[in-house]
């Protein structure tokens, strides 16, 4: 189903590095909610190494990790976000809510100026 309102997605670039948006921190909110990275990524519909190395590439690009995994054994493997996990989503979050907030107005009067029926396809272009 497609979105009838006008929407943003905020992408992050810290300092050079492979950018941090929406997926990556869905995927930390639900490692937090879920307790491990194969029930997010079942979550997120994705494959279990695809949530992996996402978790891997933002574990690595912070000073800290942002998910700590433990070893599997009869009840399989868990994951936890760290404090700094909860930071970036906490952050992220709030950024993503002020930028919302910031072009509204602005949002809205392009969405005005679009032609009647016209919906785009979901993260495509006309």
């Amino acid at each position: 189903m497609i979105d009838p309102m006008a929407h943003v997605l905020l992408r992050l670039y810290l300092a050079g590095q492979r950018p941090l948006g929406p997926g990556k921190v869905r995927i930390l909110e639900c490692i937090r909610d879920g307790g491990s990275i194969s029930e997010a990524a079942r979550d997120m519909k994705m494959s279990y190494r695809s949530a992996w190395l996402l978790v891997d590439s933002m574990n690595r690009q912070f000073r800290e990790p942002l998910v700590r995994t433990s070893l599997g054994g009869r009840g399989g493997g868990s994951a936890a976000l760290t404090p700094l996990g909860a930071e970036v989503i906490r952050r992220y979050r709030t950024m993503e809510r002020a930028t919302h907030r910031a072009i509204a107005r602005d949002l809205a009067a392009l969405e005005r100026c679009l032609r009647p029926g016209r919906a785009a396809r979901p993260g495509g272009h006309r």
